[in-house]
């Protein structure tokens, strides 16, 4: 199962107050509460609401009527190429989120969501790196095609360290190195978990940071691997149990290498 978040709006020292309350709220899981402060009457404040709301979703599996509803007010506002490609890609986003967690099959839609945003964002533009993690998404998790993923990942690299975009910069650390696991290459896993580990306690980005150490220890030895699990295990329980898919992988047996989650 692998997740991710938009790309991160309030992380930065020049944000005006409005972005950095919604980011402080964002990262301790209070995504009802960022929402709410995000009036949906333009067309870049509807658009954040919902993919605020879509990565509600993602972490507590709940709420999908209301994240539609957000979502379509932002296409209705959506009149650029920009726009209507941001709205795609979440749109596209949160179809593939209810196919991973099981809520409906919407693979499909997913995928043709994504190709429109394709369509709509040209190469080098700020938002093209979140839907190149997005499409590798799919590919290794509904497609089944790690090469392809692999090659999506990159470009997303690529394009969030052009963009001085750190919280991406740790989910594509995070996914490059849950397919270096997967290949048995320990040190190469262990050296991109352990940078998107850092980035994210260098953000604050609380809510994303115990599936980060429940992975970094998945390349440790006793008593490392122990010792990240229980730090995991103590923010989980911090955040009320968000997000909720990591209370699988918080068992007392270590769980089984794989892909990289949020």
């Amino acid at each position: 199962m692998a997740h991710t978040a938009m790309s991160g709006n309030g992380t930065t020292a020049g944000d005006d107050p409005l972005q950095t309350a919604v980011w402080r709220l964002r990262s301790r899981g209070c995504w009802s509460d960022a929402a709410a402060l995000l009036l949906p009457d333009t067309p870049g404040a509807a658009l954040q609401r919902a993919a605020l709301l879509v990565e509600r979703c993602l972490y507590t599996e709940q709420g999908w009527e209301e994240t539609e509803d957000a979502l379509r007010t932002a296409e209705a506002l959506a009149h650029s190429d920009d726009e209507r490609g941001a709205a795609a890609c979440e749109r596209g986003y949160l179809a593939y989120a209810a196919t991973l967690l099981a809520v409906r099959d919407r693979a499909d839609e997913a995928r043709a969501a994504l190709g429109r945003a394709a369509a709509l964002i040209p190469p080098g533009a700020p938002a093209r790196a979140l839907l190149d993690f997005r499409r590798g998404l799919l590919a290794e998790n509904l497609t089944r095609s790690p090469q392809a993923a692999r090659a999506a990942y990159r470009r997303a690299h690529a394009g969030a360290t052009a963009h001085a975009d750190p919280l991406l910069l740790s989910f594509t650390w995070r996914h490059l190195a849950g397919l270096a696991l997967r290949d048995g290459e320990l040190a190469e896993a262990r050296h991109g978990f352990t940078e998107s580990l850092r980035i994210r306690e260098e953000l604050g980005y609380l809510v994303g940071t115990a599936p980060a150490l429940v992975s970094l220890a998945d390349t440790e030895t006793e008593p490392e691997a122990s010792r990240l699990r229980e730090e995991a295990r103590r923010l989980f329980r911090l955040l009320g149990g968000v997000p909720t898919w990591l209370a699988r992988q918080l068992t007392p047996m270590p769980p089984a290498a794989g892909a990289a989650t949020a």
